[in-house]
């Protein structure tokens, strides 16, 4: 892919951030949502690809844009064909009420190189380069996980800290980690936000993402730690027979398989994440008398560059960003 098209990533996730900013804290989680994708949508007519929307907002007869199979991008002559893996708003219900770490996020690979995850749960660990690759193993329990990563990091498991969903299903794994010394951060939504997060361990001191989670953000969290050498291993968790049978028509007959990072997302990829509010590597979007301020970070895989990008966009004239404002019905 070429390097250029990292910049249209990250437009496409300023559009979208900007969008769901002005509904921080309104209360109103379907408005945002629907603002981000809007905003997404319209912003990728305009990168120069064929692109396909491998993980989106839902199957067609549920979304009414960025639904699965959705073709975006310009689609002229010589675009490279690109699939992409999409969520205009991480954490819906963080910005509804104005909590950190919302996010809008974009992923994109070669053709066939990013997992067709179903919409189902999937159990997780995921760590970023400091550990890297061969030092966690899914099917061992917490606590091994937690004492390997230790011992390759050279600390204590008291100074390591797991950040997990706060949710019924981890109670067991949240009593394991803290009995075995390790600190938490709980978090109420966002795991791709999360798994980022081990990248930069200095800066947010998340060491690991453990527990169950969405499959769709297993391959988003999955290629932005591919593009900074970190590692991740996924199970998928179907609630019946009913996923187990989703699973296996798109691909999947194996329930039991472990994905390993690279089952996840592969081959040349770009990630791209727009902050919406306060979060863990990301400030939110900061609206100024003549517009706003947005601050991302864009990866590729190919080079390892990770650049942080702050940007000052004016909304006067300016018909990207179709909808800025709130709607009360």
């Amino acid at each position: 892919m070429d390097r250029n098209l990292a910049l249209e990533v990250v437009r496409v996730t300023e559009a979208a951030a900007l969008a769901a900013a002005r509904y921080v804290g309104l209360g109103l989680h379907d408005g945002a949502d629907h603002a981000a994708t809007e905003a997404m949508r319209a912003t990728f007519e305009s990168p120069h690809i064929k692109g396909t929307i491998v993980i989106g907002e839902g199957e067609r007869d549920k979304a009414p844009m960025l639904y699965i199979g959705e073709q975006v991008g310009d689609g002229s002559d010589g675009a490279p064909a690109i699939d992409i893996a999409v969520d205009p708003l991480e954490g819906t219900n963080l910005c509804a009420n104005g909590v950190g770490d919302a996010l809008a996020i974009v992923a994109m690979a070669e053709h066939g190189k990013f997992l067709n995850a179903p919409d189902m749960y999937m159990d997780k660990i995921a760590v970023g380069p400091e550990v890297g690759r061969g030092v966690i193993d899914i099917r061992r329990s917490p606590t091994e996980n937690l004492t390997a990563i230790a011992r390759r990091k050279g600390v204590g498991l008291r100074d390591l800290t797991a950040v997990i969903l706060d949710r019924p299903r981890h109670a067991a794994l949240i009593a394991e980690v803290r009995s075995a010394g390790a600190r938490i951060r709980l978090i109420t939504d966002g795991d791709v936000g999360a798994a980022i997060a081990t990248a930069d361990p200095g800066e947010t001191g998340i060491d690991v993402l453990m527990g169950i989670g969405g499959a769709p953000e297993g391959v988003l969290a999955a290629a932005a730690l591919r593009c900074v050498k970190g590692d991740m291993q996924a199970i998928l968790k179907p609630r019946d027979a009913g996923e187990i049978e989703r699973a296996a028509r798109m691909g999947i007959p194996d329930i039991h398989h472990i994905f390993a990072i690279d089952e996840l997302a592969s081959g040349d990829v770009m990630f791209a994440a727009t902050g919406v509010t306060d979060g863990f590597l990301l400030r939110g979007v900061r609206f100024v008398p003549d517009g706003a301020e947005s601050y991302s970070v864009v990866m590729r895989s190919s080079s390892g560059t990770v650049r942080h990008i702050r940007a000052r966009h004016r909304f006067t004239g300016r018909p990207n960003y179709p909808t800025l404002r709130p709607t009360f019905g």
